[in-house]
């Protein structure tokens, strides 16, 4: 009976020393963690600066098309001016001859009631005539 009272309790010390690490062996496994628990942030860390390399790409692409559409924004400015300066331009004309169109209507108004007074002028003078 002793001699299986002994085995049984080296046995349970066996046990017990298997649940129970060495602190050599929980440093070993405490190292495995934290190298594992670095490779993560480098993991997080190498895809936050793709991120960001990704972001900083993005930005010069809108700032380069930002840029782009400014400047045929310029462009288009520059012909709506030059466009404005012509219409300008036309409608000065138009108003002038306008102007024109109009003193000559007025001048033919004036030339054919001078016109229709010689007429009857003239009958005037064509019945006194026929009635001498």
């Amino acid at each position: 009976l002793q001699k299986e009272l002994l085995k049984y309790k080296q046995e349970a010390r066996n046990l017990q020393g298997i649940k129970t690490t060495s602190p050599q062996d929980a440093l070993q496994q405490r190292l495995i963690q934290q190298d594992a628990a670095v490779l993560q942030l480098k993991q997080e860390l190498l895809r936050a600066s793709m991120d960001k390399e990704e972001l900083h790409n993005q930005n010069v692409d809108l700032q380069r098309k930002v840029e782009e559409r400014n400047r045929l924004l310029a462009e288009y400015k520059k012909e709506l001016c030059q466009k404005d300066r012509h219409l300008q331009q036309h409608q000065a004309k138009l108003d002038e001859m306008l102007r024109q169109l109009s003193e000559a209507s007025y001048q033919q108004v004036d030339l054919e009631r001078e016109l229709e007074h010689k007429e009857a002028l003239l009958a005037h003078c064509m019945k006194r005539e026929a009635e001498e």
